[in-house]
């Protein structure tokens, strides 16, 4: 069964509930643990939809896509390479990615995020499905420039942490098989990207059983599983969205 979460301000209190066509079904509790439902019910429409989870931590994978690592002529890594999104970074659906005081190429990059439900330190390969909760969509943006400035030291934490530079949601998918599922980036009305999350280098499973021997993961933490063919730099002005079926499309204006 799909169920589609999502996180709400409602007054002055945040709620979490599952959509129900045009309405969201208010639940009590822990989304990832012990969640109730109730009998309230509310019209979607009107309401300000948040970021679906509040991660410790998000983790951005690089080079994790046959046809992008190809076109790049980049070699297929031993092991997941990957960054940290820094918490600033994260942004609402529907809220606007705002244009850093530096100068350089801004660039998106839609992506699949795999949502940890609870705890996760050294599982293995066969149990690491056990600790995902669901899905959600993610731009992964990137001042491009900034990234081999300095010859010296490649700035990815800086590149991709500028504030609002990593919106995700609107909603938690649970249920679907990430294999299933294409990622589509569309700017200003022109489709961008549109790769299927079965070229990954790194399986879902493989991502998270990997990377939980490297650190604890907890509830709401997010892997983005990187990305494919299609990046490019977008200008004030875009609207930029990421659709995944299954999931939904996050929205997100770059002023």
């Amino acid at each position: 069964m799909i169920n589609r979460w999502v996180r709400f301000r409602d007054g002055h209190t945040t709620r979490f509930g599952t959509l129900e066509g045009e309405h969201v079904r208010i639940f009590e509790g822990s989304m990832f643990s012990g969640a109730v439902p109730t009998d309230r019910v509310m019209q979607l429409a009107g309401l300000e939809l948040l970021m679906p989870a509040q991660p410790s931590k998000i983790i951005a994978l690089w080079n994790n896509f046959y046809a992008l690592g190809e076109k790049l002529k980049l070699a297929v890594p031993a092991e997941p390479l990957y960054l940290i999104k820094s918490p600033n970074s994260y942004l609402d659906p529907g809220k606007t990615i705002r244009k850093p005081a530096c100068d350089g190429k801004v660039v998106f990059e839609g992506e699949l995020g795999i949502v940890i439900g609870k705890t996760c330190k050294e599982v293995s390969e066969n149990h690491a499905l056990d600790y995902v909760f669901g899905y959600t969509c993610a731009n992964d943006v990137t001042v491009a420039d900034i990234l081999n400035r300095d010859a010296s030291f490649a700035q990815w934490v800086r590149a991709k942490g500028f504030d609002t530079f990593c919106p995700f949601g609107p909603v938690i998918a649970t249920g679907l098989d990430p294999v299933q599922l294409v990622v589509k980036t569309v700017l200003n009305g022109d489709v961008r990207q549109d790769y299927p999350i079965s070229d990954m280098r790194f399986s879902v499973q493989q991502l998270v059983s990997l990377i939980s021997q490297d650190m604890t993961l907890y509830a709401g933490d997010i892997i983005l599983c990187g990305t494919s063919v299609g990046v490019g730099s977008m200008k004030p002005g875009s609207t930029v969205e990421v659709e995944i079926t299954g999931i939904g499309k996050l929205s997100n204006r770059f002023e």
